[in-house]
């Protein structure tokens, strides 16, 4: 199947302009993706863009990357239920280095190859656009009555905050980016979110009316959980592709909990895994939902197309050590503290101090002055009900005291309250 037939498939298409398609089964064609740098990671909110820009370039044709170093002091609107705040330009540039790092492990950038991947800033082409050029060479060729026409703009306008002239006026920023690109670099194709679809065309039109040039684009569907709400978010917050600001045992994790109508789609859209392949895995799933076949296989491939297999084999250490059939408490104890930090990479740690574990407290008084639990009565409570763990062995009594034979390394302890909240005690 051609590009289009794969994405399709996949869930990756919602709206396309006619001719898209003829234009990437005619020749090696040139195509970019934005990336707004309001943070120096991105996040799992921005894999479909960069999967896109993976297939792309697997069927041959050239991707390019924007990261928005002009557009990110503006702030996309679309969509958005009030002004974004500006960034400065230190910041900005952080974020920059931060994306394009990431982006550079995603995609072929060898300058040897006739498609290799290149990344772009489009404050190169701003930093010396003055105001009135700007507005005699982009805004005299498109009316103020087809900006106002874009949902993204209505929406706006409709709210009670309004929309700033600042955002009003990113469509054509936007739109100028895809004009500079397919005149200095023969871009003749945008892609981007659903969100993105009024900008992109703006493009398409700029090109247009500016150049007598031809231009296309598509869009792939925001994804969003079966329920509605939105994906890419734990209850810590964002799920990011950056380890240091989300563990690979963390992102592992948060593909095992998909949901299974949610495994379903996302297997098609974060993964490169062919179709027989999928339907294998979702039949393979479906004779026993319980085991997480499905989610198991979704973690395991996206989380090594992020962070590698190494990254991803010490996750799913992690996984068995806390939540399957773990070492026991004896094996914990033999572990080196870099084996055992290895295998706990993203569990929480609280520290207490030498004479906290010298004193003999009792199990409950422990818990609850290392802040394992916010009081001695939740901590009674949850022992009593079987809901406690020390270094993966049940704890039966409250009676327990806490010495240093508990010490894995001599210098920790694990806990477990109920199924799946770990917190791993250092004693500094």
């Amino acid at each position: 199947m051609n590009l289009i037939e794969e994405l399709r498939w996949r869930g990756m298409i919602q709206d396309m302009m006619p001719g898209t398609e003829e234009q990437l089964n005619k020749e090696m064609t040139s195509a970019y993706i934005g990336f707004d740098p309001t943070a120096d990671s991105l996040h799992v909110g921005s894999l479909v863009p960069i999967m896109l820009l993976v297939h792309l370039q697997k069927a041959g044709h050239k991707p390019f990357a924007l990261v928005g170093g002009a557009t990110g002091v503006v702030g996309d609107p679309s969509f958005k239920a009030e002004e974004r705040k500006m960034l400065d330009a230190e910041t900005l540039l952080i974020n920059q280095r931060g994306i394009k790092a990431q982006l550079e492990r995603f995609s072929d950038f060898d300058p040897a190859k006739p498609n290799a991947a290149e990344m772009l800033n489009n404050f190169d082409w701003f930093k010396d656009f003055t105001f009135l050029d700007f507005i005699r060479d982009v805004g005299k060729h498109i009316t103020v009555n087809y900006m106002m026409s874009k949902d993204s703009v209505k929406k706006r306008l409709e709210g009670d905050n309004g929309m700033s002239f600042t955002e009003f006026t990113y469509q054509l920023i936007q739109g100028y980016d895809f004009y500079w690109l397919h005149q200095h670099k023969n871009i003749k194709l945008q892609m981007g979110g659903s969100d993105q679809w009024g900008n992109i065309v703006t493009g398409t039109e700029l090109i247009r009316r500016k150049a007598g040039g031809e231009a296309f684009a598509f869009t792939c569907p925001l994804v969003k959980k079966a329920d509605g709400t939105k994906f890419g978010k734990s209850e810590s917050g964002n799920i990011w592709l950056d380890a240091n600001k989300t563990s690979p045992f963390e992102f592992y994790q948060f593909w095992i909990k998909t949901t299974d109508e949610d495994a379903v789609s996302y297997i098609k859209t974060f993964t490169f895994l062919p179709k027989e392949e999928i339907d294998a895995i979702i039949a393979e799933h479906d004779k026993d939902r319980g085991l997480k076949f499905l989610q198991k296989r979704l973690a395991k491939e996206v989380t090594t197309f992020i962070h590698g297999a190494d990254a991803y084999a010490r996750a799913e250490q992690t996984t068995q050590t806390l939540f399957g059939k773990g070492p026991s408490a004896e094996a914990l104890k033999a572990m080196s503290e870099e084996e055992l930090l290895q295998q706990m990479a993203g569990v929480p740690q609280v520290e207490v101090t030498a004479e906290d574990i010298a004193a003999g407290k009792d199990i409950v008084s422990f818990l609850a002055d290392a802040k394992v639990f916010p009081s001695k009565g939740e901590a009674r409570k949850m022992i009593q009900g079987g809901g406690v763990s020390m270094n993966n062995t049940k704890v039966g009594t409250v009676d327990i005291k806490i010495t240093g034979e508990a010490l894995i390394n001599g210098k920790y302890i694990l806990f477990q309250k109920g199924k799946k909240n770990n917190i791993l005690v250092k004693v500094v």
